[in-house]
Protein backbone atom coordinates (compact mmCIF):
# COMPACT_ATOMS: atom_id res chain seq x y z
CA UNK A 1 0.00 0.00 0.00
CA UNK A 2 1.43 3.40 -1.02
CA UNK A 3 1.13 5.94 1.79
CA UNK A 4 3.27 8.68 0.19
CA UNK A 5 1.47 12.01 0.42
CA UNK A 6 0.45 13.55 -2.89
CA UNK A 7 0.62 17.20 -3.93
CA UNK A 8 -3.19 17.28 -3.58
CA UNK A 9 -2.90 16.01 0.02
CA UNK A 10 -0.43 18.79 0.80
CA UNK A 11 -2.60 21.47 -0.83
CA UNK A 12 -5.66 20.29 1.09
CA UNK A 13 -3.68 20.34 4.33
CA UNK A 14 -2.42 23.86 3.57
CA UNK A 15 -5.87 25.29 2.94
CA UNK A 16 -7.25 23.59 6.06
CA UNK A 17 -4.59 25.38 8.12
CA UNK A 18 -4.69 28.75 6.34
CA UNK A 19 -8.36 29.39 5.58
CA UNK A 20 -8.21 33.00 4.39
CA UNK A 21 -7.96 33.75 0.65
CA UNK A 22 -4.49 34.57 -0.70
CA UNK A 23 -4.01 37.75 -2.74
CA UNK A 24 -3.86 36.87 -6.45
CA UNK A 25 -0.39 38.33 -7.14
CA UNK A 26 1.08 36.06 -4.44
CA UNK A 27 -0.99 32.88 -4.88
CA UNK A 28 1.28 31.43 -7.56
CA UNK A 29 4.38 32.12 -5.43
CA UNK A 30 2.86 30.31 -2.44
CA UNK A 31 1.66 27.31 -4.45
CA UNK A 32 4.97 26.89 -6.33
CA UNK A 33 6.91 26.98 -3.06
CA UNK A 34 4.43 24.53 -1.53
CA UNK A 35 4.85 22.06 -4.41
CA UNK A 36 8.65 22.38 -4.32
CA UNK A 37 8.75 21.72 -0.56
CA UNK A 38 6.32 18.82 -0.95
CA UNK A 39 8.34 17.10 -3.70
CA UNK A 40 11.49 17.34 -1.61
CA UNK A 41 9.79 16.13 1.57
CA UNK A 42 8.55 12.92 -0.08
CA UNK A 43 11.89 12.18 -1.79
CA UNK A 44 13.59 9.33 0.08
CA UNK A 45 17.04 10.94 -0.33
CA UNK A 46 15.98 14.30 1.10
CA UNK A 47 17.15 15.26 4.58
CA UNK A 48 16.26 18.53 6.25
CA UNK A 49 19.27 20.83 6.77
CA UNK A 50 19.56 24.46 7.93
CA UNK A 51 20.83 25.79 4.58
CA UNK A 52 17.71 24.40 2.90
CA UNK A 53 15.61 25.94 5.71
CA UNK A 54 17.29 29.31 5.14
CA UNK A 55 16.45 28.99 1.43
CA UNK A 56 12.79 28.37 2.23
CA UNK A 57 12.58 31.28 4.68
CA UNK A 58 14.44 33.66 2.35
CA UNK A 59 12.29 32.72 -0.66
CA UNK A 60 9.12 33.20 1.33
CA UNK A 61 10.14 36.49 2.94
CA UNK A 62 11.53 38.05 -0.26
CA UNK A 63 8.64 37.07 -2.53
CA UNK A 64 5.95 37.83 0.07
CA UNK A 65 7.35 41.28 0.88
CA UNK A 66 4.55 43.83 0.97
CA UNK A 67 1.81 41.21 1.37
CA UNK A 68 -1.40 42.55 2.83
CA UNK A 69 -2.82 41.91 5.33
CA UNK A 70 0.59 41.67 6.99
CA UNK A 71 -0.74 39.42 9.77
CA UNK A 72 -1.61 36.71 7.23
CA UNK A 73 2.04 36.18 6.22
CA UNK A 74 2.85 34.28 9.41
CA UNK A 75 -0.24 32.10 9.01
CA UNK A 76 0.69 31.31 5.38
CA UNK A 77 4.27 30.37 6.34
CA UNK A 78 3.07 28.14 9.18
CA UNK A 79 0.62 26.43 6.81
CA UNK A 80 3.39 25.85 4.23
CA UNK A 81 5.59 24.04 6.74
CA UNK A 82 2.81 22.20 8.54
CA UNK A 83 1.27 20.98 5.28
CA UNK A 84 4.43 18.89 4.70
CA UNK A 85 4.55 17.91 8.38
CA UNK A 86 7.53 20.11 9.21
CA UNK A 87 7.99 22.55 12.10
CA UNK A 88 7.79 26.24 11.03
CA UNK A 89 9.52 27.37 14.21
CA UNK A 90 12.55 25.18 13.42
CA UNK A 91 12.77 26.73 9.94
CA UNK A 92 12.69 30.26 11.37
CA UNK A 93 15.15 29.54 14.18
CA UNK A 94 17.66 27.77 11.92
CA UNK A 95 17.41 30.51 9.29
CA UNK A 96 18.07 33.25 11.84
CA UNK A 97 20.92 31.33 13.47
CA UNK A 98 22.82 30.58 10.25
CA UNK A 99 22.32 34.00 8.74
CA UNK A 100 23.65 35.58 11.96
CA UNK A 101 26.60 33.18 11.96
CA UNK A 102 27.48 34.15 8.39
CA UNK A 103 27.68 37.82 9.38
CA UNK A 104 30.31 37.00 12.00
CA UNK A 105 32.35 34.85 9.60
CA UNK A 106 32.34 37.35 6.71
CA UNK A 107 32.91 36.34 3.07
CA UNK A 108 36.28 34.56 3.27
CA UNK A 109 35.21 32.70 6.40
CA UNK A 110 31.97 31.42 4.89
CA UNK A 111 33.61 30.39 1.60
CA UNK A 112 36.48 28.79 3.50
CA UNK A 113 34.17 26.78 5.76
CA UNK A 114 31.78 25.65 3.02
CA UNK A 115 34.63 24.68 0.70
CA UNK A 116 36.43 22.91 3.58
CA UNK A 117 39.59 24.91 2.90
CA UNK A 118 39.81 26.42 6.36
CA UNK A 119 37.81 27.02 9.48
CA UNK A 120 37.59 30.19 11.51
CA UNK A 121 37.17 30.00 15.28
CA UNK A 122 33.36 30.15 15.20
CA UNK A 123 32.83 28.34 11.89
CA UNK A 124 32.88 24.80 13.30
CA UNK A 125 29.16 24.18 12.77
CA UNK A 126 29.34 25.32 9.14
CA UNK A 127 32.34 23.05 8.52
CA UNK A 128 30.53 20.13 10.16
CA UNK A 129 27.51 20.76 7.93
CA UNK A 130 29.73 20.85 4.82
CA UNK A 131 31.46 17.64 5.90
CA UNK A 132 28.07 15.98 6.37
CA UNK A 133 27.12 16.87 2.80
CA UNK A 134 30.35 15.45 1.34
CA UNK A 135 29.95 12.28 3.41
CA UNK A 136 26.44 11.69 2.05
CA UNK A 137 26.62 10.22 -1.48
CA UNK A 138 22.82 10.58 -1.78
CA UNK A 139 22.67 14.23 -0.71
CA UNK A 140 19.62 15.74 -2.40
CA UNK A 141 20.53 19.08 -4.00
CA UNK A 142 17.67 21.54 -4.45
CA UNK A 143 17.07 25.07 -5.70
CA UNK A 144 16.08 26.02 -2.15
CA UNK A 145 19.46 24.79 -0.89
CA UNK A 146 21.16 27.02 -3.49
CA UNK A 147 19.11 30.01 -2.32
CA UNK A 148 20.07 29.25 1.29
CA UNK A 149 23.74 29.10 0.29
CA UNK A 150 23.41 32.39 -1.58
CA UNK A 151 21.70 33.98 1.47
CA UNK A 152 24.61 32.92 3.69
CA UNK A 153 27.07 34.51 1.26
CA UNK A 154 24.88 37.61 1.04
CA UNK A 155 24.74 37.90 4.83
CA UNK A 156 28.53 37.55 5.01
CA UNK A 157 29.14 40.37 2.49
CA UNK A 158 26.23 41.91 0.51
CA UNK A 159 28.58 43.77 -1.86
CA UNK A 160 30.60 40.66 -2.73
CA UNK A 161 27.36 38.72 -3.36
CA UNK A 162 26.36 41.39 -5.92
CA UNK A 163 29.70 41.02 -7.72
CA UNK A 164 29.10 38.39 -10.42
CA UNK A 165 32.77 37.40 -10.61
CA UNK A 166 33.19 36.98 -6.84
CA UNK A 167 29.93 35.08 -6.57
CA UNK A 168 30.81 32.76 -9.47
CA UNK A 169 34.23 32.01 -7.94
CA UNK A 170 32.68 31.27 -4.54
CA UNK A 171 30.00 29.01 -6.04
CA UNK A 172 32.61 27.13 -8.10
CA UNK A 173 34.80 26.56 -5.05
CA UNK A 174 31.94 25.43 -2.81
CA UNK A 175 30.32 23.23 -5.49
CA UNK A 176 33.62 21.45 -6.14
CA UNK A 177 34.22 20.78 -2.46
CA UNK A 178 30.68 19.60 -1.74
CA UNK A 179 30.32 17.66 -5.03
CA UNK A 180 27.34 19.79 -6.06
CA UNK A 181 26.30 20.70 -9.65
CA UNK A 182 28.01 24.06 -10.23
CA UNK A 183 26.15 24.98 -13.43
CA UNK A 184 22.80 24.02 -11.90
CA UNK A 185 23.51 26.23 -8.87
CA UNK A 186 24.42 29.18 -11.10
CA UNK A 187 21.27 28.75 -13.23
CA UNK A 188 19.06 28.37 -10.16
CA UNK A 189 20.49 31.53 -8.57
CA UNK A 190 20.22 33.47 -11.84
CA UNK A 191 16.54 32.48 -12.15
CA UNK A 192 15.92 33.28 -8.48
CA UNK A 193 17.37 36.78 -8.78
CA UNK A 194 15.53 37.38 -12.06
CA UNK A 195 12.18 36.26 -10.61
CA UNK A 196 12.78 38.35 -7.51
CA UNK A 197 13.34 41.44 -9.65
CA UNK A 198 10.13 40.70 -11.61
CA UNK A 199 8.20 40.30 -8.36
CA UNK A 200 9.55 43.61 -7.03
CA UNK A 201 8.41 45.31 -10.24
CA UNK A 202 4.97 43.67 -10.00
CA UNK A 203 4.67 44.80 -6.38
CA UNK A 204 5.53 48.38 -7.41
CA UNK A 205 2.90 48.32 -10.16
CA UNK A 206 0.32 46.97 -7.70
CA UNK A 207 1.24 49.65 -5.15
CA UNK A 208 0.86 52.36 -7.83
CA UNK A 209 -2.56 50.99 -8.85
CA UNK A 210 -3.75 50.89 -5.25
CA UNK A 211 -2.46 54.42 -4.64
CA UNK A 212 -4.24 55.71 -7.78
CA UNK A 213 -7.48 53.97 -6.75
CA UNK A 214 -7.22 55.47 -3.27
CA UNK A 215 -6.66 58.95 -4.71
CA UNK A 216 -9.69 58.64 -7.04
CA UNK A 217 -11.84 57.42 -4.15
CA UNK A 218 -10.76 60.35 -1.98
CA UNK A 219 -11.48 62.79 -4.81
CA UNK A 220 -14.96 61.32 -5.32
CA UNK A 221 -15.65 61.55 -1.60
CA UNK A 222 -14.51 65.19 -1.54
CA UNK A 223 -16.66 66.00 -4.58
CA UNK A 224 -19.67 64.31 -3.01
CA UNK A 225 -19.10 66.22 0.23
CA UNK A 226 -18.91 69.56 -1.60
CA UNK A 227 -22.05 68.75 -3.63
CA UNK A 228 -24.09 68.08 -0.51
CA UNK A 229 -22.99 71.30 1.27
Amino acid sequence: MNNVRTVSDTKRAFYRIHTRPISSIYRRVVEELMVEMHLLSVNEDFRYDPIYALGVVTSFDRFMQGYQPEDDKNSIFHALCQSIEHNPQQYREDAQKWESLAKTLEWSGVVGCLSLENSSDNGGELVALAQGITANPKFKYSRLFAIGMFTILQAADPDAAKNDKQLAEAVAKIAAALKLPEEKIKKDLELYRSNLEKMIQAQKVMADILAADRKKREERERAAGQGSS
